[in-house]
């Protein structure tokens, strides 16, 4: 038990050093020191004693973590100069080891590096001025992805050594960590390529996730990566795209959109004629909502999908559900849940509280349990979206969720989706004709992708040798917790819809 002076000096050293005592492995010369330094107030007597302390961990003589040794040094500020001058008084003058500590401590530092502890030995390599270890070292510690630990080591070493992380960088494809080296250190010069290899790669990254619109503010203007974002539009075959940032920025030499896309998308892609829909209905007024919902109603399957604006702003909420597309046999409407939330509130709660209550309508959807949370974030106030009947989850009939849907479609289909606009501004309005055909598709598209997995004559090719999804096994109801698993939601006692497999 430790008396109030010595606790005194715990507390005394730890205003200096926090939490330093509590890795110490021997407690006696810990309270040592901390006394001489706590009541003598003789600094050069407490650096002494650390120096001593330093030298019995490198000797061995005491088992230590790692980071106590960088601790002491950095506490006390423990010089090369100090640690020979306590060499050459104390018993270590009679070992061998000690006649030149300069190298001893090179050789401890080597441990570490041979152990793979490369922090540490980084750290120990800058406290005490040692500039040998070269190229390799820098290399071996990129290979082993200690990447803070390189940065660190380069900048201590200086220009060339960085100037060699840097091209180790670019040759790895580490474009970011490459470019933030030369902004830091100001190496623009040595590297006049590596900021637009950097921007362009960020800009490619985005385009495949297509999120063009945050893609071209990156660009910020730039000529030479508003030219690459076309290109990266032209592979992704979204020409609208290409028109768009050519008519914005008065490029020349691209193709039209009109030229190419049609027959891009017919080699590619679904499109609404192969999947039999008619016509595409916006519904943004009462009068639209009420004949959208009567039609709806007289329907067995509909597919159900919703589109919001992405936000790019990391930590922030998402976007409000801006619209929601429930697909028939033959026609998709699509519901401005802004616009109709504002007007007429009450009128959209009641037509999609029928809607999606009905035990007589089979829904469709694809991972529908994120529209759920989505819907009820965005329009928490509604009753519509706090219960439903009759939805089948199309994902979760299929163990592979790769790919998604569009992945899906290909597989049962024959051709997949073309979701080069999935990350488009859909509060906009009006919404373009891509937009409009783009979410039709996703609602549509559940639609035959079910009918085909019901049929007997298709279901052997779909399901690797199954004879036939049970899909009524997998319809849910009551989903006012979305997080609630399969089992739990599945429909036991619901009246089924009358579609029959045969039919379908």
């Amino acid at each position: 038990m430790l008396c109030s002076w010595q606790l005194k000096s715990f507390e005394l050293f730890n205003k200096k050093s926090t939490k330093f005592y509590a890795i110490l492995p021997n407690q006696d010369q810990l309270l040592l020191l901390l006394i001489t330094a706590a009541t003598t107030g003789d600094s050069l007597e407490a650096k002494i004693i650390a120096v001593r302390l330093f030298l019995d961990i490198v000797e061995g003589s005491i088992d230590h973590d790692e980071r106590i040794a960088v601790k002491i040094l950095e506490v006390f500020d423990i010089k090369l100069t100090d640690i020979e001058k306590v060499a050459s008084q104390s018993k270590a003058k009679n070992d061998r080891r000690f006649h030149n500590v300069k190298a001893f401590l090179e050789q401890y530092i080597f441990g570490f590096i041979e152990s793979e502890s490369y922090m540490t030995a980084v750290n120990l390599l800058e406290h005490f001025s040692i500039r040998q270890s070269g190229e390799s070292f820098l290399v071996k510690m990129i290979e082993k992805k200690q990447f803070r630990a390189a940065e660190k080591w380069a900048t201590f070493m200086g220009k060339p050594m960085l100037s060699m992380l840097v091209q180790e960088y670019v040759d790895r494809n580490k474009l970011k960590n490459a470019y933030l080296i030369v902004k830091k250190n100001n190496l623009q010069q040595e590297f006049p390529d590596v900021h637009h290899k950097y921007k362009e790669s960020a800009l490619k990254k985005l385009a495949e996730k297509a999120c063009w619109d945050v893609a071209e503010a990156k660009a910020n203007g730039d000529r030479q990566l508003v030219d690459y974002l076309v290109y990266l539009a032209m592979e992704a075959g979204y020409l609208e795209k290409v028109d768009e940032l050519c008519n914005r920025y008065s490029l020349e030499g691209f193709p039209k959109a009109q030229e190419h896309e049609a027959i891009f998308l017919q080699h590619c892609f679904l499109n609404l004629n192969e999947l039999g829909v008619e016509d595409i209905i916006w519904v943004d007024e009462l009068n639209g909502l009420g004949k959208a919902t009567c039609h709806i109603e007289g329907s067995k399957v509909v597919g159900l999908d919703c589109e919001w604006k992405p936000n790019y702003v990391k930590g922030s909420k998402p976007n409000k559900v801006s619209i929601m597309q429930i697909a028939s046999d033959k026609k998709v409407f699509i519901l401005d849940l802004i616009k109709l939330y504002n007007d007429v509130p009450d009128v959209l709660d009641n037509c999609l509280t029928h809607i999606l209550r009905s035990p007589r309508i089979l829904k469709l959807g694809y991972n529908f349990h994120c529209d759920v949370k989505q819907l009820a974030q965005s329009y928490g106030d509604l009753e519509c979206f706090k219960c439903y009947n009759m939805l089948l989850d199309i994902q979760s009939m299929f163990e592979d969720p790769r790919g998604g849907l569009s992945g899906l479609a290909e597989k049962i289909l024959g051709a997949g989706l073309n979701k080069t606009r999935r990350n488009s501004n859909w509060e906009q309005r009006p919404l373009s004709q891509n937009q409009l055909e783009y979410a039709a598709l996703d609602a549509a598209v559940l639609i035959q992708i079910f009918y085909r997995v019901c049929d007997h004559s298709h279901a052997a090719d779909a399901l690797d040798g199954h004879n036939k999804i049970e899909w009524k096994s997998y319809i849910v109801s009551h989903m006012d917790n979305p997080r609630k698993s399969r089992k739990e939601s599945r429909l036991r006692k619901e009246p089924e819809p009358e579609v029959k497999d045969n039919e379908a």
